[in-house]
């Protein structure tokens, strides 16, 4: 038995769909995942027991190009401590309790009820009984790990790693028509949970918060809710909260031969000190507020003209499915028929020299703003090999021209490199402070 292999009991207890999943509206989510299967070089695929687990060790990191589950917590963490010692600890400590987490178990055996009745229980107790749900738990590591950055130019050197520091890792620059706010950017280490029970994903991320007291304190967080884009082609095309399929053209696990090109970092990317990251790749995490109500009173027309696209259908402006190929020399009346602000226009390779990113978002609500507006609208997740070259260019051409940046209100903003997956015995962060 491997240690990806749960023990019989558990695997079959696993091997119930949760009713909490089904009745939660991720049952879809559940199916998706399951259709996915081991897809080329992507290691983190559902076991084909249906036992709902994905595999935490691989080439790869789980949660990139695994299929995008249905929930998202996402989180990131100031390092509040200066010991290299208890940082590498809690990194050790983090990955066990990871590993058991994504194979449906509590952080330590029995640590929900069986440490006794005046001893802190080692997991918080809210998964017992639930399933794995397909969660799984992807690390990246911040620019202020390393010392200065553009969020924090006083930082230190703590931990002795200036020097590994990959070119690559730069907190974005400030783009047209955004409001960022410290309290949703930048951290140290962010931990991306996705699963298809929320509180699944929930529970992952309270727990290592847990353990990670005296050593990483919460800087923000972020739920999600109904993915916004598909990672593999068994995967519908979902829809975002202005009610538009999203996602058509995202790179998927599939394409690896585009993967390689435009997502994994290459040994030639980084100099001998910065090797950790190859195989690895590049995190770019945006909260987008959507101005929910003037959004909702625009014609339909008007929509379609700014997203580029047929509401119903999602197929370009111009052609009739979903997947047809944007013609965007098409005119009607002498206009084209995706105008030359339209979202799926600008946002194009063809308009970016052939650019292209991995998405991975999610929607989120948090309630109302205090006058009667929702909080709502999309936690942009992209990844990239070069985020200087791939990220930041695009975004500067859709922050200037696109149509839709007068329904967009960015107020979170961050950047973190992803290592590549972990071989048997390795523990998160190893290759950097290893």
């Amino acid at each position: 038995m491997s240690e990806n292999t749960p023990p019989p009991a558990e695997n079959s207890r696993r091997q119930r769909i949760s009713r909490r999943a089904l009745l939660g509206g991720a049952g879809v989510g559940v199916v998706a995942a399951a259709a996915g299967g081991a897809i080329g070089r992507a290691t983190a695929a559902e076991d084909t027991n249906g036992s709902q687990v994905v595999a935490f060790r691989g080439e790869r990191q789980a949660g990139i190009i695994t299929a995008a589950q249905d929930r998202l917590h996402f989180v990131s963490f100031d390092v509040i401590t200066d010991s290299r010692s208890d940082l590498v600890a809690m990194l050790q400590k983090w990955t066990v309790a990871a590993e058991r987490m994504t194979r449906g178990e509590q952080t330590a055996p029995d640590g929900a009820v069986g440490l006794g009745d005046y001893t802190p229980p080692a997991d918080t107790g809210e998964a017992l009984g639930l399933d794995a749900a397909n969660l799984t738990l992807t690390i990246g590591f911040g620019p202020g790990m390393f010392g200065p950055s553009a969020s924090d130019p006083d930082r230190r050197d703590r931990f002795g790693i200036a020097d590994r520091k990959p070119a690559a890792l730069v907190d974005l620059p400030a783009f047209a028509a955004e409001k960022i706010e410290s309290s949703r950017s930048f951290g140290d280490i962010c931990v991306q949970a996705c699963a298809d029970d929320p509180q699944v994903a929930v529970h992952a991320i309270r727990n290592l918060a847990r353990m990670g007291l005296g050593v990483v304190a919460v800087r923000w967080s972020q739920l999600g809710f109904g993915r916004t884009s598909s990672t593999t082609q068994s995967q519908d095309t979902p829809r975002n909260m202005f009610g538009f399929k999203d996602g058509t053209a995202n790179l998927r696990a599939e394409d690896t031969d585009l993967l390689d090109r435009w997502v994994w970092v290459a040994k030639e990317d980084n100099p001998a000190n910065a090797q950790w990251m190859t195989g690895g790749t590049y995190l770019v995490a945006r909260r987008i507020r959507m101005d929910i109500e003037p959004w909702d009173r625009a014609n339909l027309l008007e929509q379609e003209q700014i997203v580029g696209r047929l509401k119903g259908s999602g197929a370009p402006l111009g052609q009739q499915n979903e997947f047809d190929t944007p013609d965007f020399d098409v005119t009607s009346y002498g206009a084209p028929m995706i105008p030359r602000t339209a979202h799926v226009r600008l946002a194009h390779p063809d308009n970016l020299g052939g650019v292209q990113i991995l998405r991975r978002g999610y929607n989120f609500t948090d309630g109302s703003d205090g006058f009667g507006h929702l909080d709502a609208g999309l936690f942009f997740i992209a990844f990239n090999r070069d985020t200087g070259k791939q990220f930041v260019p695009m975004q500067q051409v859709l922050s200037r021209q696109d149509a839709m940046t007068e329904y967009l209100i960015p107020n979170g903003s961050s950047v973190f490199a992803v290592p590549p997956g972990l071989r048997p015995g390795e523990w998160w962060g190893q290759g950097l402070f290893g």
